[in-house]
């Protein structure tokens, strides 16, 4: 704060020479310049020299708080020390304890464990005891059960056994009869093997087929058509189906043929010749047996045997084509079936519609018949309302009358007289 005065005055001075040396004339100025000069080199020694002392005197104070920051920095760092030491020390000591809790817990809980594993053990040991009594009387029922099973299984492997000498008899018997059955196919083979044979054999399995599904009046075996050609059978279907030729053919030869040929070129030459047969039966059929007028638009190849009719839908497609284009259907035993089923459903179809108009009448006349009835019915019911009432009435009156007789034979006769009349509803 000195220091600063001191500045202050010598500024203040300074500028009142100034001001005094534009006023004074040359020398005087001269002279006072030099004086100024002289003022200011004192003044420029003293500051030198009282910065000196400042640098001094802030030397010393910095020394005296760096000494007093150490001194407080040793004692923090002091009581530091001891805070660790007595924290060190406090969890030491917190740690001795619960180290001596967590021993006693552990020592409770391992008398706890024993005493549970000793319960534990006792009751296991109980169990035990009961299940091997209880094992051991289920295994004396089992011995007695396994040795009645035993006994059973005895006496019915001596059955089994007898049974079984007794089917080795039946299967001698079948053996024998399988025999005559294998020199019976035989015979069927050298059947098969004439045309005409087949031919029979197809038109009696034709025969069967539509004896067994469809009624005696919708169809005929072996009908002469108009143009003279006699057709296996003729199905008398509804309109506007009308009547379908059904003829059987059976080529076989050929058939045969493709399976038994020895070599690539002699099985494809039989599989020409079957098609050139089967196309020749489809010609046959669709120029006899299609009668404009007559007959329904086509008709139907029977071919009794289900291998020769997959052999020709599986592997011939150009043939079924063929009988397609020229309008007939080529068909087997079991596709045969489901066309006569189905035709006899279209059948009875058409019956049911012919005989709609007289179901109607009838349902008419039975609506009539229940409007009576209902209008009687509720007669009758009316009736019966009125008879329970009447019944009602009756049991009114039959519980006074009664009451009346307990009264009499009670001789109440005097406070009967003094109750008053009852109106009796009846």
């Amino acid at each position: 704060m000195l220091e600063i005065l001191l500045i202050i005055a010598v500024l203040a001075l300074v500028i009142v020479l100034l001001i005094m040396q534009r006023k004074l004339p040359a020398h005087a100025a001269q002279v006072l310049e030099q004086q100024h000069r002289a003022m200011l080199s004192d003044l420029h020694d003293g500051l030198n020299k009282q910065g000196d002392r400042l640098v001094a005197s802030q030397a010393d104070h910095a020394g005296r708080l760096r000494a007093a920051v150490a001194d407080e920095l040793r004692a923090t760092r002091e009581a530091v020390h001891a805070l660790q030491a007595r924290q060190q020390a406090l969890r030491d000591e917190i740690l001795t304890q619960m180290l001596a809790k967590l021993s006693e817990q552990a020592r409770a809980d391992q008398e706890l464990i024993q005493n549970s594993f000793r319960n534990a053990t006792q009751h296991l040991s109980g169990s035990v005891e009961a299940l091997a009594k209880t094992v051991d009387g289920r295994l004396e029922q089992i011995s007695g059960k396994v040795s009645e099973r035993l006994d059973e299984g005895f006496k019915k492997t001596n059955e089994t056994f007898v049974s079984v000498m007794a089917r080795l008899a039946t299967i001698d018997e079948a053996q024998k009869k399988i025999d005559g059955l294998t020199t019976n196919m035989v015979s069927l083979q050298e059947l098969l093997g004439d045309k005409r044979s087949r031919g029979a054999f197809g038109e009696v399995q034709l025969e069967g087929l539509v004896r067994n599904i469809m009624p005696p009046q919708s169809y005929s075996m072996q009908y002469t058509l108009p143009n003279g050609s006699r057709a296996d059978c003729v199905l008398m279907l509804p309109e506007p189906t009308g009547m379908v030729a059904v003829d059987a053919k059976f080529p076989l030869e050929n058939y045969r043929r493709m399976f038994d040929a020895a070599s690539e070129a002699d099985k494809l030459l039989a599989q020409r010749q079957f098609k050139t047969d089967i196309k020749k039966h489809v010609d046959d059929i669709s120029s006899k047996y299609i009668i404009p007028g007559v007959t329904s638009e086509g008709a139907v190849m029977f071919v009794p045997a289900e291998a020769v009719f997959a052999e020709i839908h599986a592997h011939h497609p150009d043939v079924v084509e063929y009988a397609m284009q020229r309008r007939v259907s080529i068909t087997s035993p079991s596709t045969l079936w489901a066309i006569l089923n189905t035709a006899r459903a279209v059948m009875k179809d058409v019956e049911t519609r012919k005989q709609v108009h007289i179901i109607q009448e009838e349902l008419g006349k039975l609506g009539k018949d229940f409007g009576r009835f209902d209008e009687r019915m509720k007669k009758l019911a009316e009736h019966i309302r009125q008879a329970n009432k009447d019944v009602e009435d009756v049991q009114i009156s039959s519980r006074k009358i009664s009451d009346r007789f307990i009264k009499i034979e009670r001789v109440d006769l005097e406070r009967a007289s003094a109750l008053p009349e009852e109106n009796d509803p009846t």
